[in-house]
């Protein structure tokens, strides 16, 4: 008369499994008494067994499927079930005790930029945190994030949030998982930069960023361009994953080409010369500029390797820095005429507000859009 809970039937909720075996000692009359006797078990193990207080053990649901005639199998699912539940339970009270920690992310612009899906409830939010981050609890968090973000170079003189700029770096770690890298190669990515810098003159950005990710996917480095968190204060960023291939992580602090280009050949440069495989974080438009020789060094290769020093000198030089001439100047280098200008008001060669028009804006939306693929 068993069969069928021997069988088939297993239960859609957790119960608890002394719940079931009292129901299963009314149907055949025996008694916990009785249940003991046959079992040769104290009569304390089996009531508090029925109550809920003791565990039912691999070795008494093989007891209970001789005397009851329920499959030990049965029993056992039923126990990890049931116990599952109340640790879930426990840690949904744990939960609650962390809003205050989620409470540090950029909550807003995680759900706006879909990071964490909308409408979470305050639990469901640190839930979520939790599964982006793959911690267990804000501890593990603090030793695994907290180090990386403490640990991380930045060249930068304004405040930042560690845990923003922590939510933004793991954003792009999962952007980069979903991209196809190959092994990374030394010369491909060399030749790959010397090709990207005529991207610029693209006019559709989002183009641009296709061609990009994939000149450098064969090169081995993942690209990535996601709109900055609130509190990141982050330009650019250049990691090394443990799966093995370099990150680079752009934003779009100050929405201009020539900001844009820049900070992908800066960051570029750390990963050329990243043989230690240090993390780096930037924030280009922070004073003092170059406060290490390993900034300096990337700053010099990104201005460099877009206008190359002697051909930029002798247009300075000659005097005519016209729209006229920066755009034709522009064409003969093969890059967006937005980029000789912030070259050119950086030098303080031009006003910072002279020809800004020629500088083309980039839109987050195209961006954030063009990679959810």
């Amino acid at each position: 008369m068993t069969s069928d809970l021997q069988s088939s039937w297993t239960p859609f909720w957790a119960v608890a499994p002394g719940e079931i075996l009292v129901e299963a000692l009314a149907e055949r009359r025996m008694s916990q008494a009785e249940l003991a006797r046959r079992m040769a078990r104290p009569l304390k193990t089996i009531s508090e067994i029925a109550n809920g207080k003791t565990a039912i053990t691999p070795e008494t649901a093989l007891q209970l499927e001789r005397t009851v005639g329920i499959s030990a199998s049965f029993w056992n699912g039923l126990e990890s079930r049931y116990r599952e539940s109340l640790a879930r339970r426990r840690a949904a009270e744990e939960l609650e005790q962390h809003v205050g920690w989620s409470l540090k992310f950029p909550l807003a612009d995680m759900v706006k930029f879909g990071v964490i899906p909308p409408g979470a409830n305050r639990t469901q939010t640190v839930s979520h945190l939790l599964s982006i981050f793959e911690v267990s609890n804000p501890a593990g968090w603090e030793q695994q994030w907290g180090r990386t973000t403490a640990a991380l170079r930045r060249s930068t003189a304004h405040k930042w949030s560690a845990h923003a700029l922590a939510a933004w770096l793991r954003w792009g770690e999962i952007r980069a998982t979903q991209l196809d890298v190959a092994p990374y190669d030394e010369g491909k990515f060399t030749a790959a930069l010397g090709t990207a810098r005529g991207l610029s003159r693209l006019s559709a950005f989002e183009l641009a960023i296709e061609q990009l990710q994939d000149l450098m996917k064969a090169a081995g480095v993942a690209v990535v361009v996601l709109p900055e968190l609130t509190g990141t204060r982050v330009s650019g960023a250049a990691r090394w994953l443990r799966s093995g291939f370099p990150l680079i992580q752009l934003s779009l602090r100050y929405l201009s080409d020539d900001q844009f280009w820049f900070s992908l050949f800066h960051e570029a440069d750390h990963i050329r010369r990243g043989r230690k495989r240090i993390d780096y974080v930037d924030d280009l438009e922070a004073e003092p500029r170059a406060e290490t020789d390993e900034e300096a060094a990337a700053d010099a290769f990104a201005r460099d390797h877009l206008i190359p020093p002697g051909r930029y000198d002798r247009f300075v030089v000659a005097g005519d820095l016209t729209a006229e001439s920066v755009r034709s100047f522009a064409s003969e280098l093969g890059i967006s005429p937005g980029i000789v200008v912030g070259r050119l008001q950086r030098d303080r060669a031009i006003p910072p507000s002279r020809m800004n028009y020629l500088k083309r804006r980039y839109q987050v939306a195209l961006v954030s859009s063009s990679q959810d693929h």
